[in-house]
């Protein structure tokens, strides 16, 4: 890989480990439980709760994404195959590690 591309690469991990930090960050205000007392309808508690859910789902999921970020961003300064499948070995594309840094397998291997 270039040094150009290893930059760029970078340049997109960390943006994307910041905004999915950022993102989890706002996500943790909507989790917190709904008091009993609270004035709301059982309609709007039942939905509140389903939100709750969802964004909780969100928060696993950033947090996965996160590690698996900070993973490819060491991979990437100390690994000499970062880029290569681990499955068959072939060159991953690129354009395939700007949209998901964290791949470890090409197309037709991940598959």
């Amino acid at each position: 890989m270039k040094d150009d591309q290893k930059n760029e690469l970078m340049k997109k991990i960390k943006n994307e480990i910041e905004n999915l930090t950022r993102m989890v960050d706002e996500l943790k205000d909507t989790v917190a439980p709904v008091t009993p007392d609270a004035a709301i309808g059982r309609l709007s508690r039942l939905d509140t709760m389903l939100n709750q859910g969802i964004n909780k789902s969100s928060i696993s999921q950033s947090l996965d994404r996160i590690m698996k970020l900070e993973n490819a961003l060491t991979r990437l300064d100390d690994d000499p195959f970062f880029g290569e499948c681990q499955e068959c070995g072939a060159k991953i594309p690129f354009a395939r590690l700007i949209a998901l840094p964290e791949s470890r397998f090409c197309v037709n291997c991940a598959e």
